[in-house]
């Protein structure tokens, strides 16, 4: 009879102690999960938006070149000022959008739009030049 509790408790013990393992991997599981997902349009099950084609200069200059280019960070020429812009002008529109695609001084390859078409980045160009 003694053998039979013995038997018992030790199942018991051994019940209890999966009991509190698996609950202990599930509190551990919770602590240590993700907060967030990032994900972005079809990848995640939303809609892509359509383009309706092309982005305008003053688009894409909101979106991504006004970071830099609105307060002259690190010697951006700023938006509008008609004599930085003629300066690097002076070269003509396909060095300077080539500077664009490519990067120049502190400005990385496409500004911060790696997105754009090489003609949003003209379109770009000209708006901040006021030439558009």
């Amino acid at each position: 009879m003694k053998q039979l509790q013995a038997l018992i408790l030790a199942a018991a013990t051994l019940l209890s102690a999966q009991a509190f393992a698996a609950t202990a991997d599930e509190k551990i599981a919770e602590r240590i999960k993700p907060v967030g997902e990032v994900c972005v349009g079809a990848e995640c099950g939303g809609a892509v938006a359509a383009s309706a084609g092309p982005r305008s200069g003053a688009d894409v200059v909101a979106g991504a070149c006004n970071a830099c280019h609105g307060s002259g960070l690190l010697g951006a020429p700023k938006i509008g000022d008609k004599a930085a812009w003629d300066a690097r002008l002076e070269k003509g529109l396909d060095a300077t959008l080539k500077n664009a695609i490519s990067g120049i001084n502190s400005m990385p390859p496409r500004g911060t739009c790696a997105s754009c078409s090489d003609d949003e980045l003209l379109a770009a160009i000209k708006h901040m030049a006021g030439r558009d």
